[in-house]
């Protein structure tokens, strides 16, 4: 790969939630000979990103993973049992078939499908969720990604989480990540990566859902606490509570003031 081929493959990889198709139109504009090569930087963008495809004849979204690829551009969904194939710069499914769940943790896997479905479903207004056999079968990986856009008011929003539960010690361990770009009048974007550890003592799928929703509330709490340290601390140290004129501004009579001399209070002749 050359190091313009690189550069451009960090772009798709990079691009912000939900904004993929933007980045790319950007890309055809600037460098649209480079566009041919960009398939396997779709794949790596989709698969970290947790991108959700709908099943040919299906309402219901699945994931799209490392932990549930079966090579290739092909996949598995464990809930529904089917496998299918994904067209990475589209972000199309096709192609589903029956793909019965294989795996000594069968049992377990679709006990946490029911139970993490169900508490997503209270905490999250959409989101997809995927529990597949993971590291030969000697661990199970709960993933979950919620997605909220909202480009008419230049934001938008992703939560992932990834959890590898040792089917034998019920120990938990994985990473929550949350990015956010807010884009109006400037590019501001949030990432951040909470790493989570919790230890064996949850006997049940039921146990160990709650261990993460625990897990997940804190770390919820936690940002909302530091954005309103931001709001209330740093923001405003980045600009003055009043002009420099010392007098609030009143905007009713912007449009009368003149700049720089009925702002300053005065007019001089």
């Amino acid at each position: 790969m050359t190091s313009k081929q690189a550069t451009v493959a960090s772009f798709v990889e990079s691009a912000p939630p939900g904004e993929l198709s933007n980045v790319v139109a950007d890309i055809k504009a600037l460098a649209s000979s480079e566009t041919q090569s960009l398939e396997p930087a779709f794949k790596k963008y989709n698969e970290e990103q947790y991108t959700t495809v709908k099943l040919p004849g299906g309402s219901e979204t699945v994931l799209v993973s490392k932990y549930n690829s079966l090579g290739d551009t092909r996949y598995f969904d464990t809930a529904s049992q089917t496998s299918f194939d994904v067209d990475h710069a589209s972000q199309k499914a096709s192609n589903p078939q029956q793909h019965p769940l294989d795996s000594r943790n069968a049992d377990l896997i679709r006990s946490l499908q029911k139970s993490f479905s169900t508490a997503t479903a209270e905490h999250f207004p959409a989101s997809t969720i995927g529990v597949f056999p993971a590291e030969s079968d000697s661990a199970i990986a709960i993933l979950l990604v919620a997605s909220k856009y909202s480009p008419q008011n230049f934001w938008n929003g992703r939560w992932r989480s990834t959890y590898l539960l040792d089917p034998l010690s019920k120990s938990l361990q994985g990473t929550i990540k949350v990015d956010v770009h807010y884009y109006e009048d400037g590019n501001v974007r949030m990432n951040t990566t909470k790493k989570v550890e919790i230890g064996s003592g949850a006997s049940s799928a039921d146990a160990v859902v709650r261990e993460i929703a625990k897990a997940e509330n804190k770390y919820q709490e936690e940002l909302n606490r530091a954005f309103t340290a931001l709001a209330e601390g740093s923001f405003k140290g980045l600009r003055r509570q009043l002009p420099v004129t010392r007098q609030r501004v009143e905007w009713e009579k912007i449009s009368g003031y003149r700049l720089g001399q009925d702002v300053a209070g005065g007019r001089q002749r």
